[in-house]
C-alpha cells in the first residue's frame, strides 16, 4: 500500500515552524544591528551596517539549510525507501547577493535634489531609515528561507528515490502562495525554481518512490475556490482567487482584517 504524503499535517506544519521561528531570531539580530548606522556618517556607515548584516545572514543560511536538511531525511525515513543518500546543503547566498538586497534596502536614505527626489526620498531622514530597516529585514528573511527551501529541492533533483515536491503554504499566506500550493506535487524532480516573495514562508514537501500525493484539506478549499471562481479567466485568475479567498475562504488573507 502506497504512503500518503501531504503538504500539511504534523511533519510539514513543524518544518514551516521551525523556519518562521528562526527568521523571528534572524530580524531580532538584524534590529540589532541598526545602531551601526549613524546618521550623521551614512556614507562611511552604512556599508559597515551592510557588511554586519551579511554576516548575519550567512550564519542564518546556514542554519535554515541545516533545518532543510534535517526535515528532508525526516521525510526520506518515513516513506520507508531504500538506498543511502546525504542531503547536499545549500550554501548560504553570495555576499553579492545581499549585498545588492540591502543598497536597494537602503536606497532612499541618501539626501537628493528636491526637484528629482520621490516621495519617499522626501521623508524626514528617521522616517527614511525606519523603512530602510523594513525593507532590510525582509531581504534578509527571503535570502535565508531560500537556502532552506533550496536544500530540499536540490535533494529532490539529485535523489534517485525522490520524484517531485510540492509546495506547503501557511493558513494565513497569501493567495498566490495558496493558489500554487493548491496544485499538489507538480514540480517533478527536474523543477529547481521556487518563486517566494518576501515574507513568503511557504516550505517545500518532497514526493518519493511509491508515495502517493494527497492534498491538505485547507489546499484542497483553496483548490475547489479556485476553480469554482477563477479558473478559465485567462488574466484574471489570480485576482479572482484573491477575491474568492477574501469572500469564501476561513482563513484570512494577510492585510484582510
Amino acid at each position: 500500500m502506497a504512503v500518503t504524503v501531504s503538504d500539511g499535517g504534523r511533519d510539514a506544519d513543524r518544518y514551516r515552524a521551525a523556519q518562521l521561528g528562526l527568521t523571528r531570531l534572524l530580524v531580532r539580530d538584524v534590529r540589532g544591528l541598526r545602531r551601526l548606522i549613524i546618521p550623521s556618517r551614512l556614507r562611511t556607515s552604512v556599508p559597515d551596517w551592510i557588511a554586519a548584516v551579511n554576516a548575519v545572514v550567512e550564519q542564518y543560511a546556514r542554519t535554515s539549510a541545516a533545518l532543510g536538511a534535517e526535515f528532508y531525511d525526516a521525510q526520506r525515513g518515513a516513506a520507508g525507501v531504500t538506498g543511502a543518500f546525504t542531503v547536499p546543503v545549500a550554501d548560504p547566498p553570495p555576499a553579492e547577493q545581499a549585498t545588492a538586497g540591502l543598497r536597494w534596502a537602503t536606497k532612499d536614505v541618501w539626501d537628493r535634489d528636491p526637484d528629482v527626489a520621490t516621495a519617499a526620498q522626501l521623508e524626514p531622514l528617521d522616517t527614511r531609515l525606519e523603512q530602510a530597516e523594513k525593507k532590510a529585514e525582509q531581504v534578509a528573511q527571503k535570502l535565508v528561507a531560500d537556502t532552506g527551501r533550496a536544500t530540499v529541492i536540490d535533494a529532490v533533483r539529485q535523489d534517485r528515490q525522490a520524484t517531485a515536491w510540492a509546495r506547503s503554504a501557511a493558513l494565513g499566506a497569501c493567495a498566490f502562495c495558496k493558489l500554487i500550493s493548491s496544485r499538489g506535487a507538480v514540480f517533478k524532480q527536474d523543477t529547481v525554481r521556487f518563486q517566494a516573495h518576501d515574507g513568503c514562508h511557504c516550505g517545500v514537501t518532497p514526493v518519493f518512490v511509491g508515495q502517493r500525493f494527497e492534498l491538505s484539506p485547507h489546499a484542497q478549499e483553496w483548490a475547489r475556490l479556485y476553480q469554482e471562481y477563477a479558473a478559465g479567466h485567462s488574466g484574471s485568475q489570480l485576482r479572482l482567487f484573491r477575491q474568492a479567498l477574501a469572500e469564501h475562504d476561513s482563513n484570512p488573507l494577510p492585510g484582510s482584517f
